[in-house]
């Protein structure tokens, strides 16, 4: 989603050096500083996350759970009773259950996260499920779906769930051509569903991002405090604040973190500092929201046919359930 500037060493090999060379990215460079969303859903990360997800204000997830509870078996049925299915950034995997109970058969699972906490609660949350064998895949979307695809069973046809509007935090040309990927990935008569949160009142929608007792903002900090944990950064938690804007050009959210004052931050796993001018954020992350009606066609221009839709009307959410043809 952002530019990457050159590699960094790193001082330890404990370090991942993934997650080091995206802090290298993103903050040692000119101009905006960025860090991916990705790297908020650590073990507290993860944890924070789904305090948020009951929250009054963030109606996201009730909404798709609820979609999720009353439109599985029409969801399952559409495509095609898959005995394969794939999450691509799996969480908890709580909505998952109303898909997997709706097969009248048995079903491989495997979800995808990049956090191995999140994987664990998605793993022990599903269990008990009967006639549901759960494999689950520590990895980045793509390298997961390859490699749970490497265990597909003959020609069976999967079903991958993209849920939670991920696909947010993507922009529209970059969801674009994540979705091509994807497509690329698959073979004919796989299913997508995709899980997509629309346009609401701007008032709404910052709300649900920066909520009265903290717990996005802690959510957001707390990958300050994963810098300090994981790559010995010195970042003064109390020095940023947390802010969510809504771009209505692009019709998104942006979570930024705000230096307070100016401020030089050592990052002694890189051998570097980080300088902040006062008031120069950390842009974390991008929620784009959608139109219903202009989500079948993002899928189709990445080589997927719409199969059906289904809407949440009293918060605003919807699913959309494509197919690869050819």
């Amino acid at each position: 989603m952002f530019a990457s500037a050159a590699s960094v060493p790193v001082a330890s090999p404990r370090v991942n050096p993934e997650f080091a060379q995206s802090v290298a990215d993103g903050l040692l460079k000119k101009g905006q500083k960025t860090l991916p969303p990705s790297w908020l859903y650590d073990e507290v990360g993860s944890a924070l996350f789904e305090v948020i997800t009951v929250l009054p204000e963030y109606g996201v997830t009730r909404a798709e759970a609820a979609l999720l509870e009353n439109a599985a078996g029409g969801i399952v049925r559409a495509a095609g009773q898959p005995s394969f299915v794939i999450e691509l950034g799996s969480g908890t995997g709580t909505k998952t259950r109303h898909i997997l109970t709706a097969a009248s058969h048995d079903v491989r699972y495997s979800p995808i996260d990049i956090s191995p906490a999140a994987l664990d609660s998605c793993v022990k949350a599903l269990a008990g499920l009967p006639n549901v064998d759960i494999e689950p895949v520590e990895a980045s979307y793509l390298d997961g779906v390859e490699q749970a695809l490497a265990h597909r069973r003959g020609a069976e046809p999967a079903l991958v769930l993209f849920l939670g509007s991920t696909i947010g935090n993507f922009t529209r040309p970059e969801a674009a051509t994540f979705l091509r990927r994807l497509h690329k990935r698959m073979q004919p008569g796989d299913y997508l569903l995709l899980g997509a949160d629309l346009i609401k009142p701007r008032d709404t929608l910052v709300s649900a991002y920066d909520d009265p007792i903290g717990v996005t903002a802690a959510f957001n900090l707390n990958l300050l405090a994963r810098i300090n944990r994981e790559l010995d950064g010195e970042f003064e938690l109390s020095q940023f604040a947390h802010e969510a804007r809504w771009n209505e050009r692009q019709t998104r959210i942006e979570m930024h973190l705000r230096a307070r004052t100016a401020q030089q931050v050592r990052i002694g796993a890189l051998g570097a500092t980080a300088e902040f001018a006062a008031a120069e954020t950390i842009w974390t992350e991008s929620s784009h929201k959608f139109r219903a009606e202009e989500l079948p066609g993002l899928g189709c221009r990445s080589g997927w046919s719409c199969v059906r839709q289904w809407i949440d009307r009293e918060w605003g959410f919807a699913e959309t359930l494509f197919q690869k043809a050819s």
